[in-house]
């Protein structure tokens, strides 16, 4: 699943691909936003680690990832 991470003051968004069931990822989010978790920590499909204050997230996005496209669209 995709999720978009807008960080306070700061211009980029942080963009992971995460291989996680959706409900637990929506436990973790809803837990950083409330302030029941001091950090949002995800881990992307490549393996690495994201961890971010929940204090500085300004939104999270999240979706299904976008599908690659090959060729020319019409």
């Amino acid at each position: 699943m995709e999720v978009k991470i807008g960080i306070q003051n700061v211009i980029r968004d942080i963009v992971i691909d995460a291989d996680v069931d959706p409900a637990e990822l929506d436990k973790a989010v809803e837990a950083a936003l409330t302030g029941s978790s001091p950090t949002l920590s995800l881990t992307d499909s490549k393996g690495r680690r994201v961890i971010v204050p929940s204090d500085k997230i300004a939104f999270i996005e999240l979706g299904s990832p976008a599908v690659g496209q090959v060729g020319f669209r019409s």
